[in-house]
C-alpha cells in the first residue's frame, strides 16, 4: 500500500535516521532480554520485587517523561512562562517526598500488587471497583495523549498520515511491554532517561545561546492572549515570575491565585497523582526491599526538580524564536494549524543541525514511548488483577492471569488509539490532562488520605466518597467556561487550568465531607484487620527497613528527602 505523504516540518537527514534505529534496536532488544526472565505473573507485571533503588528511581521520573512533561510543559512554558515550574516544585517534589517517607512502607509492606488491591483490603469490594474502573480508564485517555503526540511526532518528521504515524507508534509501544512485561518498561525508561536529558539540554543551550543569554529571553517575551477572545491573559512580568502565578492559574486574585496554586495544585491534585497514582507506585513496588521502595520517589525527585529546566525554558524560547509559535501567542484567533503544542517540534526545526535533530526526535519519541507503555503496564496490571480476577473469572492458575495480562496490553494498546483523537482537541495538552486528574486522582487521594489516618473510616465511606467527589469534579468541569467545548455553560467564569484546580478542590472536599457523615452512620471495621494499612494500628517495625540505621546517611531516606526539600525551597525563592 502506498502511504500518502503530507509536508514534514523536520527537515532530517541519513544520519538522523540512522539514531533514530540504533535506539529502536536497544529497545526492542530490551524487551526480548526481559523476556528471558518473565516465568511468572509477579515477573511480569512487578519485576519479581528484584530491581535496586536507583534504577526504579529513574524508571519513576522516567514513566512521567511522557506527554505531560515535554510537550505539555512546553506547552504551557511557551503559553505562560515561568509560573509553568509550579508543576515541578509545588505540584511534584512535596508529594513524591510524602510518598517515600509516609506512604510507600504501606504499599510495599502489604505486598499488594496493585494501588486498587490496597483499596480492596482497607475498604472492601465497593470502593476496590469504583477505583479499578476509574483507574483503567484514566490510563486508557492518558495512553491516548502519549501516543496522540507521538503520532504527531512522526507525522512531522515522516510526513505520513496520522491515522498511519498512530498505528505504527502504538506497534513498537505493543512489541516490547507485550514481550517484557513490566521489566522491559523500567529498563527502557531508565535508558529513556538519559535520552531525552540528551535530546532536550542542546535545546535549551542553543535556544539561550541564540537569544542572548537568560536576559536575551526575558526581554523578548511577549504578552499572551485567551484562544477565543484574544483578551490577554499573561503579562510579562507575570510570565517572568513564579509567584502568584495568576498566568497559569487563571485568578485576578493574586491571593486566590496563590491559594488555588498551593492547595488546589499543590496539595489536591499533587498529592492525588503522585501518592495514588498506580504508574508511577508500581515503579517503587518493582524495588528489592522496603528501603529502596521508600527511596525511589525520593531519588526521583533530585532529577524532577532540574526537569523544567529541559522543557518549560525551551517552551519560552520556541514563544519567542519560533516565529509560527509567537504568531499564535500574539493572535490567537489567527487562522493556523500550529498550536502551543507544536512549539518543541518547531523549535527543534529552527535550531538544530543534522545529528542533534535526530538526538532531539529520538528523545521525543523516547518519552512518548516512556509515558504510554507507564500507563498501559499499570492498566494491564490493574485490569488482570483487580477486574478480571476479582469480578469475571476467579481462582484460576497463575499462567491464565499472565496470558489474560498480556492481552489486556494488546487492548489497551488498541483503544489508546481511538482516544488520542480526544487529545487532538486540545491546544494546549495540559488543560485536558488537569482536567483527567481533578477527576480521577484528586477524589482518590482524599479517600486514601483519610483511610489510612483515620480508623474510623467505613467500607461504605470509601465507595460513596469516591463516587461524589468523582462526579462533583465533572460537575464543575462542565460548568466552567470552555473545559468541554460546547457542551460546558460557563455558569464558573474560569477555563484552562484553573478550572482543573477548582474542580480537584471541589472533588476532594466533598469526598472528605461525604466520608466523615457516611463513616459516622456505618460499622467500621475491628481495628486488629487494619494493620498494616491504617497508621496509627501498624508498629514501627513494620514501616521501616531493620537495616536502614546501618547505612551511611546518603542511603538512608530522611536525610535524602531533607535535602530534596531544602533544593525544591531554594529553587522557589530564586525563581
Amino acid at each position: 500500500m502506498t502511504i500518502p505523504l503530507t509536508s514534514t516540518i523536520i527537515d532530517a537527514n541519513g544520519v538522523d535516521y540512522l539514531i533514530l534505529a540504533t535506539y529502536f534496536v536497544f529497545v526492542l532488544g530490551i524487551g526480548l532480554l526481559a523476556r528471558r526472565h518473565v516465568s511468572d505473573s509477579v515477573d511480569f507485571f512487578l519485576s519479581g520485587r528484584s530491581l535496586p533503588a536507583w534504577v526504579t528511581g529513574l524508571a519513576f521520573i522516567s514513566a512521567n517523561l511522557g506527554a505531560v512533561e515535554i510537550m505539555g510543559m512546553s506547552a504551557s512554558g511557551a503559553q505562560f512562562g515561568l509560573p509553568t515550574v509550579h508543576y515541578f516544585w509545588v505540584g511534584a517534589i512535596p508529594a513524591m517526598l510524602f510518598l517515600g517517607l509516609v506512604m510507600m512502607p504501606f504499599y510495599y509492606g502489604s505486598k499488594v500488587r496493585s494501588v486498587p488491591e490496597f483499596m480492596l483490603r482497607r475498604f472492601g469490594p465497593g470502593a476496590h471497583l469504583v477505583n479499578s474502573l476509574s483507574f483503567a480508564l484514566a490510563q486508557l485517555l492518558i495512553a491516548g495523549v502519549n501516543l496522540y503526540l507521538l503520532a504527531t511526532l512522526v507525522e512531522a518528521l515522516l510526513g505520513w498520515p496520522q491515522w498511519v504515524a498512530l498505528l505504527v507508534a502504538a506497534a513498537v509501544v505493543l512489541s516490547y511491554i507485550t514481550l517484557g512485561g513490566l521489566s522491559a518498561a523500567i529498563y527502557n525508561e531508565v535508558l529513556q532517561f538519559f535520552v531525552i536529558v540528551a535530546a532536550l539540554t542542546p535545546l535549551t543551550v542553543l535556544g539561550l545561546h541564540r537569544l542572548g543569554g537568560w536576559h536575551g529571553l526575558t526581554s523578548r517575551v511577549a504578552i499572551g492572549h485567551d484562544e477565543k477572545s484574544g483578551d490577554p491573559t499573561a503579562t510579562v512580568s507575570q510570565q517572568l515570575h513564579s509567584w502568584p502565578g495568576q498566568a497559569l492559574s487563571g485568578f485576578d486574585s493574586s491571593f486566590w491565585s496563590v491559594v488555588g496554586i498551593v492547595f488546589g495544585l499543590g496539595f489536591v491534585l499533587s498529592f492525588g497523582y503522585w501518592t495514588t497514582n498506580f504508574v508511577e507506585v508500581q515503579r517503587a513496588m518493582a524495588s528489592d526491599s522496603i528501603s529502596s521502595a521508600r527511596k525511589t520517589p525520593i531519588i526521583g525527585a533530585f532529577p524532577k526538580m532540574f526537569v523544567p529546566f529541559i522543557t518549560i525554558v525551551p517552551g519560552m524560547i520556541a514563544a519567542v524564536l519560533v516565529s509560527e509559535v509567537a504568531q499564535h501567542k500574539a493572535d490567537p484567533l489567527h487562522h493556523s494549524s500550529v498550536t502551543y503544542n507544536d512549539s518543541l517540534i518547531y523549535l527543534m526545526r529552527d535550531l538544530l543541525p543534522n545529528g542533534l535533530l535526530g538526538l532531539a526526535v529520538t528523545g521525543l519519541l523516547a518519552a512518548f514511548m516512556a509515558g504510554m507503555a507507564a500507563n498501559v503496564s499499570a492498566f494491564n496490571t490493574v485490569f488482570a488483577y483487580d477486574l478480571w480476577g476479582d469480578y469475571v473469572v476467579k481462582g484460576r492458575d497463575d499462567g491464565y492471569y499472565l496470558r489474560v495480562g498480556r492481552i489486556a496490553t494488546v487492548v489497551a494498546t488498541a483503544v489508546a488509539i481511538g482516544t488520542a483523537t480526544l487529545a487532538s482537541k486540545f491546544s494546549n495538552i495540559m488543560d485536558y490532562l488537569q482536567v483527567l486528574f481533578g477527576f480521577f486522582n484528586a477524589p482518590l487521594f482524599a479517600t486514601f488520605i483519610l483511610g489510612m489516618f483515620w480508623k474510623r473510616m467505613t467500607a461504605t465511606a470509601g465507595w460513596v466518597g469516591l463516587v461524589a467527589g468523582t462526579l462533583s469534579a465533572v460537575a464543575v468541569a462542565f460548568m466552567s467556561d470552555g473545559t468541554f467545548g460546547s457542551a460546558s455553560t460557563g455558569w464558573i467564569p474560569i477555563s484552562g487550568q484553573g478550572a482543573a484546580f477548582v474542580a480537584a478542590s471541589t472533588a476532594f472536599v466533598v469526598d472528605v465531607v461525604l466520608s466523615v457523615i457516611v463513616s459516622t452512620m456505618t460499622t467500621p471495621k475491628p481495628a486488629e484487620s487494619l494493620v498494616g494499612l491504617v497508621y496509627s494500628e501498624t508498629p514501627k517495625e513494620q514501616r521501616t527497613d531493620p537495616n536502614e540505621s546501618s547505612y551511611p546517611w546518603y542511603r538512608r531516606t530522611a536525610p535524602l528527602a531533607g535535602i530534596a526539600l531544602v533544593m525544591v525551597i531554594i529553587l522557589n525563592v530564586l525563581f
